[in-house]
């Protein structure tokens, strides 16, 4: 570890403990509670490039899927991890609200289903967990059930202070980014940056995903950096960076931030969420790998870094 690391534990009591063998049970069923809202959500909106319409956002209270249009009204679904609750809120002043609690994803999902009948709102999904292997269909799975309250808040707190500094990260670009948001498929809090130009197909398959799914999602040049809290294949929760495609030399690349390094197996760089949480100053400890990393890219695959980020503001 370097001199910005700070063993303490509670160091930065904003960015909470959260280990992933605690909560994983809750994690993975949440995983699938939300792939039920989000399912819905892509049902109900206009396809936006990269799939940026199925996303949800990052509230002070939790996570929310908003304005989805439905026959001339909109409807919010949102998780309150504040109070535990799930809100469905409709345009014409119509609501309903489900307590989150230990069940499983069979009774969410039917809980949910009436909730939407009770405001006529009929949306048929394909009941097949995206992104997961061996999956269980929502209406069949009895297996998950875990809802551990104290953990579901460290994530919600996290992902706050995650959603705060990717924020400020890209704000300095003025090329095309994405909004910071988050995916449903994969638990994770994402921002991307793109070069301007296509990118090749991409190669491989994902659990449960169609192939063209996969290609509008990387139909273009990318440096993406997010957050796990567990689930995405690194086994604790981190801060990842990718490019796509992978210019020559990016895995090679020596960075400052000590306790970051390439993981082959992902094909990503890694920097541990607790690295992070008892840094002295987790900003710029987060924000230092997220420039260097993005730099790597950007200077390997030949980006018109110029034309893509804002210069500094200075004032007289």
């Amino acid at each position: 570890m370097t001199s910005d690391a700070n063993p303490a534990s509670d160091a930065n009591p904003q960015w909470p403990d959260l280990p992933f063998a605690a909560w994983r049970e809750t994690c993975e069923t949440l995983i699938l509670w939300m792939q039920v809202v989000g399912k819905v959500r892509i049902a109900c909106t206009p396809l936006v490039n990269h799939w940026w319409n199925a996303t949800f956002e990052v509230t002070s209270r939790g996570l929310v899927a908003p304005a989805m249009p439905y026959r001339g009204r909109t409807f919010d679904v949102a998780f309150d991890f504040a109070e535990h609750r799930l809100r469905i809120e409709a345009s014409d002043g119509s609501a309903e609200v489900l307590a989150l609690e230990p069940m499983t994803v069979a009774d969410f999902y039917a809980a949910f289903t009436r909730a939407l009948d009770r405001l006529d709102i009929d949306v048929p999904i394909w009941t097949t967990p995206s992104e997961i292997e061996n999956a269980i269909p929502f209406e069949q799975d009895r297996t998950h059930r875990q809802y551990d309250r104290v953990y579901i808040e460290k994530f919600w707190q996290a992902l706050v202070q995650a959603n705060r500094v990717f924020a400020d990260f890209r704000a300095r670009f003025i090329g095309k980014a994405s909004p910071v948001h988050f995916f449903w498929g994969g638990l994770d809090l994402a921002v991307t940056r793109f070069s301007g130009r296509t990118a090749p197909p991409l190669k491989g398959e994902t659990p449960n995903v169609a192939k063209w799914v996969m290609d509008e999602a990387y139909s273009h040049e990318v440096s993406s950096c997010g957050f796990w809290p567990g689930n995405g294949g690194y086994g604790r929760a981190a801060f990842y960076v990718y490019a796509y495609p992978e210019p020559a030399g990016y895995g090679g690349t020596r960075l400052k931030t000590a306790e970051a390094a390439y993981d082959d197996k992902l094909g990503q760089f890694i920097l541990p969420y607790d690295a992070v949480r008892q840094a002295r100053d987790p900003d710029t400890l987060l924000l230092g790998f997220l420039q260097e990393t993005y730099e790597a890219a950007a200077e390997l695959g030949k980006w018109d870094r110029k034309a893509l980020e804002r210069q500094p503001v200075t004032t007289s």
